[in-house]
């Protein structure tokens, strides 16, 4: 099943005097967030929508930005938004290039070897020291993790909710 939203980016902190907050992309990409005029934020007391008033890149970290959301005026005010989660629709996020991916869309794929016969289901898609793992759930119940490169997995199809483990000593 293909999610419509999902988590872009993080509200950090207080950043200065003004009510703005520093905002983390998940992605590493931040034009399609300084593009926004309104954003969905979760956080412990749930989902609320704020508008944006003014979003600029900080000129530090690449994948964070500086955002004044309306009626955010003050730090501490600011300081309640902290881990505030920012969920977009497709149309907002961040484009994909050809053969990316969202990660949300690659959960729940069933992973078979190269010739059909399943194996387990996708579970995520982690961050490692030396890049991204798939953590895979085998038909045993067991988990493995797994480099997700190309020369591990092959085909990806979401329409056919699959993807194709090529090298089977990696679930040794």
């Amino acid at each position: 099943m293909i999610e419509e939203r999902f988590v872009s980016a993080v509200v950090l902190a207080p950043f200065a005097l003004g009510g703005f907050v520093k905002v983390r992309s998940l992605s590493g990409e931040t034009e399609h967030l300084l593009r926004l005029s309104a954003a969905v934020l979760r956080g412990k007391t749930g989902e609320r929508v704020y508008k944006i008033e003014s979003a600029r890149a900080t000129g530090v970290s690449p994948q964070d930005i500086l955002v004044k959301f309306k009626d955010i005026d003050t730090p501490e005010a600011a300081k309640a938004l902290s881990g505030a989660e920012i969920l977009l629709s497709r149309s907002e996020a961040a484009p994909l290039a050809r053969d990316e991916f969202y990660i949300r869309d690659l959960k729940g794929l069933s992973v078979v070897d190269c010739d059909g016969r399943g194996l387990g289901e996708l579970c995520d898609i982690l961050e490692g020291g030396g890049g991204q793992l798939a953590e895979l759930r085998l038909l045993s119940g067991e988990t493995r993790l797994v480099p997700f490169r190309n020369e591990f997995f092959g085909e990806i199809s979401l329409e056919k909710r699959k993807i194709t483990l090529l090298s089977l000593w990696m679930l040794e």
